[in-house]
């Protein structure tokens, strides 16, 4: 069978194959702690339960919009003007199957064969492959530990070239849970105005932020809302993964393309969840609250105890709910027939050795780390630290 183009250019996601291959282990009788897992541990809040509930005891459960209902726009509108100081109109908004889904919408709506969007590395996994599917070209700018994991404006000044579209900006970062300042989106925004391309700003983990940090967004920035397109959703701030529910806020002639696009391929998101969503947003900050300070302490434990192992550095995040730990020191180690010389062979080494499920950095852009998600009980992560801490025993002492 032949297949488009498009599809043989894209790579399959790693950080879903994670989670297939834990069921698997697990379905076959193996104890398996599960660090890949990119979502919240936590229920979705009640009130967001029960409005969705009450919205299936009233019917309702047919077509809205297909840039989602009224309400659950307004909603939006309010929260962007509450909380990140944006004025968007209802009309100015549009409701996708998440924020992964906003994100594909605008690369199709704006970017074509010979565009080139800029990204830095480690980056998203499934940011490399959407621009790829959709022709685009992504340029990495690569960033490390002495930046902590954050790129310059001078960086992103000099892989601008006549192609260049968009900047695909994400902060609080997943996977090294970089937060950028006012005064480095500010620098941003000024590369972005003289050069005329579009920022993309993924805000999904701007709740998720700690250490006293505020999330600032680049669209409230001078001459920047109608130059940015900034997608959100509910996914982690509410422990609201599986509902479906992200947004994207653009200028009027951004809308109307992505509304075109979603309109003839999705639709609306599920009536149900864009109930629920709105209770979401709605709902007491003391919810998120609660989940962050507990997020925090879960942060602060593993950091400290990641740093007792020989081998691995790992700097401390500043948001979202993810360790990105170098692990370069453990490469050249042997053990039995294998020799550690990449992240995936680390992350398999610990899998296989003491069922621990990490991801590989190379589905973030990096072979030298790997990513833990801390989105798991503390009694998983003290198991998990034990057994981290056998690894590297056997790995030094064979």
């Amino acid at each position: 069978m032949t297949f488009a183009n498009r599809v043989n250019q894209v790579q399959p996601s790693q950080t879903l194959a994670i989670t297939a291959l834990v069921d698997t282990l697990r379905r076959q009788g193996r104890s398996i702690i599960d660090l890949g897992a990119g979502e919240p541990d936590f229920d979705t809040p009640e009130p967001v339960k029960q409005a969705a509930i009450a919205a299936i005891a009233e019917g309702y459960t047919k077509y809205t919009p297909a840039t989602g209902s009224v309400e659950i726009r307004q909603a939006i509108s309010e929260k962007l003007k509450r909380e990140n100081s944006l004025n968007y109109s209802p009309a100015e908004i549009v409701v996708t199957c998440g924020a992964k889904h906003a994100i594909i919408n605008v690369l199709l709506a704006l970017c074509q064969e010979g565009d080139e969007v800029i990204l830095q590395s480690p980056y998203w996994t499934s940011y490399v492959e959407q621009i790829r599917f959709v022709g685009a070209t992504p340029v990495i700018v690569s960033t490390d530990e002495r930046s902590g994991f954050k790129m310059s404006a001078e960086q992103m000044q000099s892989a601008v070239t006549s192609k260049t579209k968009m900047l695909l900006l994400n902060s609080p970062s997943n996977p090294t849970g970089a937060v950028y300042t006012p005064a480095e989106l500010s620098a941003f925004a000024e590369v972005a105005r003289q050069s005329n391309f579009y920022i993309l700003s993924d805000e999904i983990y701007e709740k998720i932020i700690y250490d006293g940090l505020r999330h600032e967004s680049i669209a409230a920035l001078p001459g920047m809302r109608d130059r940015t397109i900034l997608v959100n959703g509910v996914s982690k701030s509410y422990a609201m993964t599986g509902w479906r529910i992200g947004y994207l806020a653009a200028a009027p002639e951004i809308i109307k393309a992505v509304t075109t696009i979603q309109s003839h391929t999705t639709s609306n998101p599920t009536s149900i969840s864009q109930r629920a969503a709105v209770a979401a947003l709605n709902a007491n900050h003391q919810i998120i609250d609660n989940m962050v300070g507990e997020f925090k302490k879960r942060r602060d434990y593993l950091a400290g105890r990641l740093d007792e192992i020989p081998g691995i550095v790992c700097p401390r995040p500043q948001g979202a709910f993810y360790m990105f730990p170098n692990v370069e020191g453990w490469f050249g180690l042997k053990y039995k027939a294998q020799t550690l010389e990449s992240s995936m062979d680390v992350c398999s080494f610990l899998l296989e050795e003491e069922g621990i499920a990490a991801v590989p950095g190379e589905a973030f852009g990096s072979h030298r780390h790997i990513r833990i998600s801390y989105a798991t009980a503390m009694a998983n992560l003290e198991e998990a630290v034990a057994r981290l801490a056998r690894a590297s025993k056997k790995l030094w002492e064979h």
